[in-house]
């Protein structure tokens, strides 16, 4: 009988389970739907400014450095060049800047039960990965049919590139979620911070062509592993040896890990604040 009544009880505990996960899936659905519309559907020109950012920057970085220069440091193409460290940069700015706003974003729909910070986080994560991805395909398609780039794209070594950015994102943007909804001032702080970001990642230049002490110094950026894997998948002469997946996905790993811990203890003083 005590058996029998454990497996009724494990038997309805499974069911309540099934019941909690699928409407928290439709959660997150209806989340990316909203953001769908009300970020992108709803502004002039939609998703076309997530593509013209990253161009303008290739543009201007093409046409200020090809007059200085007679080729970038890797290959014969300064746009291809450029784009493989300014399209995962981009990326990794506008996702864990968006992240970072999901509790704000969502938060007339945080007071309903069935809506967590999680879903919120989650939804972001979704939306914007598949934004970015789409735009990186776009642009690096269209710069592949429309220059001679003489490169050879390795897709799961670009794939792998864009993992580790949306890995990074998510764990940045995760963190600073909790950080600007706890500490407002945080988010001016971060913004300095950030500044001279494009400086160090590696955007217009290579990692070994940095002299000692600073090359060192800059290892400890996970952009700059980023931008050279992205690098490596369409250069295979370029073979980043300083590059660690390892690194950057134990850097993103442990700063969603914190991030989720701290909302997980202080979400429901965020949301009364």
């Amino acid at each position: 009988m005590t058996d029998t009544a454990d497996r009724q009880e494990t038997g309805r505990l499974r069911a309540v389970s099934a019941r909690h996960a699928f409407p928290s899936l439709r959660t997150v659905v209806a989340l990316v739907l909203r953001e769908m519309a009300t970020t992108y559907g709803r502004s002039p020109g939609g998703y076309l400014w997530t593509i013209l950012e990253p161009v303008a920057g290739i543009a201007l970085l093409t046409i200020a450095f090809s007059f200085t220069f007679v080729a970038p440091p890797i290959g014969s193409n300064f746009a291809i060049f450029y784009a493989t460290g300014m399209i995962p940069f981009v990326a990794y700015l506008d996702m864990s800047a968006k992240i970072a706003m999901s509790i704000e974003f969502s938060r007339p729909l945080l007071s309903y039960p069935r809506v967590t910070f999680l879903d919120a986080l989650i939804g972001r994560i979704i939306t914007n990965g598949m934004t970015q991805l789409l735009a990186g395909y776009i642009l690096f398609t269209g710069m592949l049919l429309a220059f001679d780039t003489r490169t050879s794209p390795d897709l799961p070594q670009i794939a792998l590139a864009f993992l580790m950015t949306v890995a990074l994102a998510a764990g940045v943007g995760t963190m600073n979620c909790f950080l600007m909804s706890m500490f407002p001032v945080w988010q001016k702080v971060w913004a300095i911070l950030n500044r001279p970001l494009f400086i160090v990642s590696c955007v217009f230049f290579v990692f070994e062509g940095v002299p000692e002490p600073l090359r060192s110094i800059l290892w400890f950026n996970p952009l700059v592993h980023i931008v050279g894997q992205m690098r490596h998948g369409f250069y295979p002469s370029y073979e980043a040896a300083y590059v660690s997946v390892f690194y950057v996905f134990s850097i993103s790993l442990g700063l969603i890990a914190m991030g989720l811990l701290f909302l997980r203890r202080y979400h429901r003083d965020i949301l009364n604040y």
